[in-house]
């Protein structure tokens, strides 16, 4: 789950090499062993976790308030989610970040903020009355999320929702940014619309420098453009560089462990230089498709030309819900869109 690159000058390799001989790469914990559980854990910070094969990624944060998740994974996960986190800390779990309206990410929404605690419960109990968004969710754990997330996991009166109330955020915000202060830590929300879908935000924890990019970002495959949804070639590429501009490299001091940590929706931990690359293979792809298109290719002859070629091995998939060929595909459809 660590951090990795591949094809490198060989001063990086020294110093990556030193790097992990002093230990300050991230370093899976004893979680797992200890839960007895399928998840893995890999520590990024001494107060940041990152907790795996619950479905989506998940983000933990302690502090003095509590915990901070974002995301909470699969339903069928929820109970091996609680377990681990409380193998980390005993301190109460205060809010969940959702990243988008995806079932991997949403699923443990009821039962995990459910075994949590709003940051000023008792004065619910005290019958104070206030509004403050902190008190929500029946004392439990409050749930955070774009306004669109909402409309994707709810429905309109009279139709069935695909997901029920119980797993709906508690709290939306429609602005560009949604912003806290919580453990003693700068929270940035910001929605990146029309990228994974239109309601997908990444988590900005300034003085941690770890960023979650939810699906924006997925180490095992193409990105995965849900048109359906909202999703856009241009506003994945959008977050993409956004990124970009808001992680900070481990330069000019290579071996130095300090940098931008940025944990994907799905697969391992990135700092800039591996975003880089990702978004320039997302981009060359892209241009690669461009240029068949103003040759006059179909989106058959497209797809036999493999603009996915220099990366298919490390991203490609010819089977399960999301497969190079769709990629492929979303991109022509795009480009060939906007042509006309």
């Amino acid at each position: 789950m660590a951090t990795h690159r591949s094809g490198r000058a060989t001063v990086w390799w020294i110093a990556v090499v030193a790097v992990l001989g002093l230990g300050v790469l991230p370093q899976r914990t004893g979680a797992q062993a200890q839960a007895g559980d399928d998840l893995d854990v890999v520590q990024l910070r001494p107060n940041f976790y990152l907790i795996a094969g619950a479905g989506g990624n998940i983000v933990m944060q302690t502090g003095p308030i509590g915990v901070i998740l974002v995301d909470s994974g699969s339903m069928q996960m929820s109970e091996k989610i609680l377990a681990t986190i409380r193998k980390l800390t005993p301190l109460p779990i205060r809010y969940i970040i959702n990243t988008s309206a995806d079932a991997d990410h949403v699923g443990g929404n009821e039962k995990i903020a459910k075994a949590g605690l709003s940051i000023l419960a008792g004065a619910i109990a005290a019958g104070a009355g206030l509004g403050d968004d902190l008190i929500t969710n029946g004392g439990g754990a409050s749930v955070l999320a774009h306004e669109n997330v909402l409309n994707r996991m709810s429905a309109p009166t009279g139709k069935q929702p695909p997901f029920p109330l119980e797993m709906w955020p508690t709290k939306t915000f429609s602005a560009k940014t949604y912003a806290m202060y919580l453990n003693g830590e700068g929270i940035q929300v910001i929605h990146e619309h029309a990228s994974h879908t239109d309601g997908n935000t990444i988590v900005f924890f300034r003085r941690g420098d770890v960023i979650a990019t939810g699906d924006i970002v997925d180490t095992n495959r193409f990105p995965v453009i849900d048109v359906d949804k909202g999703g856009s070639l241009q506003g994945e590429l959008d977050a993409l560089n956004h990124l970009m501009d808001l992680s900070i490299p481990n330069l000019p001091l290579q071996w130095n462990p300090d940098r931008t940590f940025l944990v994907p929706g799905h697969g391992h931990v990135l700092d800039k230089i591996d975003l880089l690359e990702y978004r320039d293979m997302v981009t060359i792809v892209r241009d690669r498709v461009q240029d068949l298109i103003k040759q006059g290719k179909t989106l058959e002859q497209v797809k036999a030309a493999n603009p996915t070629l220099a990366y298919r091995r490390k991203y490609g998939s010819d089977s399960g819900s999301w497969t190079t060929e769709k990629f492929v595909e979303v991109v022509y459809k795009e480009l060939t869109t906007k042509k006309k």
